[in-house]
């Protein structure tokens, strides 16, 4: 590699090409502060690599986090790893395979589909009108099941506190998956204001690293005029 192409870093003191060099006087404060305590030799005149800046980004970010949250989670800790290894955490919506359910879940959710439906209560408002119907008219004075229809509302009982638990089953598992989903809503929630705070520091060092560049091409040119109004002085001598 090109020496002239290379820096050494003041930190780690290797070699890194030009472009990713970064002099200390374009961080920011608060990554500064942080740098100094690691290094405290480091001043705003030394340059360090933009993978060693990304570092001590990533520490000031779990720094912040801390404080405002306390002790980092695990959620927290895979938000940090997705941002360090550039990796998503939004995945494709995925549905169950019915053959990973047991055949009680899938029983369950067939149970809790159907009784929650039109179909289940017109069916049943169906059944209890023949049944009155049946014991009422049709067979006049031998009913097997006559008023207050006894037989019918203990059909009912029994569909009602074995349906129950079914139900509650299914809504359980569903519950669970909406927790899991939370939690990554969550976690792609919490990423996108870091990934943002970061871009915020991103674009500060561009703008300082401009203006650094934008002053040292006016200085450079105030000095060629100069030594050019030099030189037409002594010429005119």
């Amino acid at each position: 590699m090109n020496k002239s192409k290379t820096f050494i870093s003041d930190l780690d003191h290797k070699e890194y090409p030009i472009s990713e060099r970064v002099s200390g006087s374009s961080i920011n404060g608060a990554i500064i502060s942080l740098i100094r305590a690691a290094y405290p030799e480091f001043t705003s005149e030394m340059h360090l690599s933009v993978n060693e800046l990304n570092e001590f980004r990533k520490n000031y970010l779990s720094q912040l986090m801390g404080k405002q949250i306390g002790e980092l989670s695990r959620l927290e800790k895979n938000v940090l790893t997705a941002m360090t290894d550039r990796s998503t955490l939004s995945e494709k919506p995925t549905t169950d395979d019915i053959s990973d359910l047991t055949l009680g879940q899938r029983l369950a959710d067939k149970v809790a589909t159907f009784g929650g439906s039109w179909s289940f209560i017109l069916t049943f408002l169906f059944f209890m009108a023949v049944w009155i119907a049946a014991n009422v008219y049709l067979l006049g004075e031998k009913p097997f099941d006559p008023y207050p229809f006894i037989l019918l509302n203990l059909i009912l009982s029994c569909i009602a506190s074995l349906q129950a638990p079914i139900i509650m089953m299914s809504q359980n598992r569903q519950e669970e998956k909406d927790r899991e989903r939370a939690k990554k809503d969550y976690m792609i929630n919490l990423k996108s204001e870091l990934e943002i705070r970061l871009l915020h520091e991103k674009i500060d060092h561009l703008i300082i690293h401009q203006q650094q560049e934008l002053l040292e091409i006016q200085q450079l040119q105030i000095d060629m005029m100069n030594d050019i109004l030099e030189s037409v002085r002594r010429n005119d001598k």
